[in-house]
C-alpha cells in the first residue's frame, strides 16, 4: 500500500512538471455573473473585477444571499450605462466600500459628485470616443445606446426627491486580457450603428436586453443580435424585473430560430466560467 501511495505521488509530480502550462491556462479561465437586471460582475483572467450596473441590494430578482454587498469581495472597476435607479444602484455605496474607480458618461460624473455619490477622485470620466485602458491589460469603450438618463437624488436631510441630468445612456465594450470582448448593450432600442459595433468592435458575447417597454423586445434583439451585430452568443438581460418587462428568454430564441446563435439563458446568481 506504502509503495502504491509512493508510485501516485511521483506519477503527480511528474504530471504537473510536464504539463504545468495547461493547468496555468485552465487557471487563467474567466467568470460572469449576473444579478439580474443589467447587473453583472465580471472577474477576467487576470483576477481584475468589473462589475456593471451594480442595481444589487433593492433588485427584486437579486438572490437575498447575494445582496450583502459585502460579499462581492473585491471591486476594481464599476461601469455604469445610464442614472436610471435600476442601474446605477448601488454604486455610491458599493465604490465606498470596495474603493473601485467608477466609469461613466462625463456628464453623469459630474452629476454623481456635485451629489455626493461617488468622490470627484474616484471617478472616470470618459465619453464615446476613442477606448480606455482603467486597468492594466482591460480596454473599455464607451459606445452609443439609444434610451434616456436621469438621476433621482433623495436628499438626506429633507427627503425630499429631485431629477438631476444623467448624462446620455451608453454601451460598453471590454476587451479582457486574453483579447475577449464582451459588449453589455446598457437599456437600449434597437438603432443600426449596432452594425458598427459589430463590424468594428466584433464582440464575442453581447448582454442584450430583451425586457421591451423600455428597451429592445425579443424580436428586436433577435434582429440586433443576427442581422446587425452578427453575433455568436447572446446572453438575455433586463426582463422580468418588473411588469412593463415582458419579453422572455424563450421568446428570444424562438425569434432566432435557425439562426447559429447560441442563446444562454442566466438565472440571476448564475455564473458561467469561460
Amino acid at each position: 500500500m506504502f509503495f502504491r501511495y509512493c508510485l501516485l505521488r511521483l506519477l503527480l509530480t511528474v504530471i504537473l512538471l510536464t504539463f504545468g502550462s495547461s493547468f496555468a491556462l485552465a487557471e487563467g479561465a474567466w467568470t460572469l455573473q449576473w444579478y439580474g437586471q443589467s447587473a453583472f460582475k465580471i472577474v477576467t483572467p487576470g483576477d481584475k473585477v468589473i462589475v456593471i450596473d451594480p442595481f444589487i441590494t433593492k433588485n427584486p430578482k437579486t438572490p437575498e444571499a447575494l445582496k450583502d454587498l459585502a460579499k462581492l469581495g473585491k471591486v476594481d472597476l464599476i461601469l455604469v450605462t445610464h442614472g436610471h435607479g435600476d442601474h446605477l444602484g448601488d454604486t455610491g455605496e458599493l465604490a465606498k466600500l470596495t474603493g473601485a474607480r467608477v466609469g461613466v458618461n462625463a456628464d453623469m460624473g459630474q452629476t454623481l459628485a456635485a451629489l455626493g455619490i461617488v468622490p470627484m477622485e474616484q471617478l472616470i470620466r470618459f465619453n464615446k470616443s476613442g477606448p480606455i485602458q482603467p486597468l492594466p491589460g482591460i480596454t473599455v469603450t464607451m459606445v452609443h445606446a439609444e434610451h434616456s438618463s436621469s438621476i433621482v437624488h433623495t436628499d438626506p436631510k429633507t427627503k425630499e426627491q429631485s431629477v438631476y441630468p444623467g448624462g446620455e445612456p451608453v454601451g460598453y465594450i471590454v476587451e479582457l486580457e486574453n483579447g475577449f470582448k464582451i459588449y453589455h448593450a446598457g437599456d437600449t432600442g434597437i438603432f443600426s450603428d449596432m452594425q458598427l459595433i459589430g463590424t468594428y468592435y466584433r464582440p464575442d458575447l453581447a448582454l442584450l436586453p430583451i425586457g421591451g417597454h423600455f428597451t429592445m423586445d425579443p424580436t428586436h434583439t433577435a434582429f440586433a443580435a443576427r442581422d446587425l451585430l452578427k453575433i455568436k452568443q447572446v446572453v438575455p438581460m433586463h426582463y422580468g424585473t418588473f411588469p412593463p418587462l415582458k419579453g422572455t428568454p424563450e421568446e428570444l430564441q424562438q425569434a432566432l430560430k435557425g439562426s447559429s446563435i447560441k442563446v444562454t439563458v442566466m438565472q440571476p446568481g448564475d455564473m458561467l466560467t469561460f
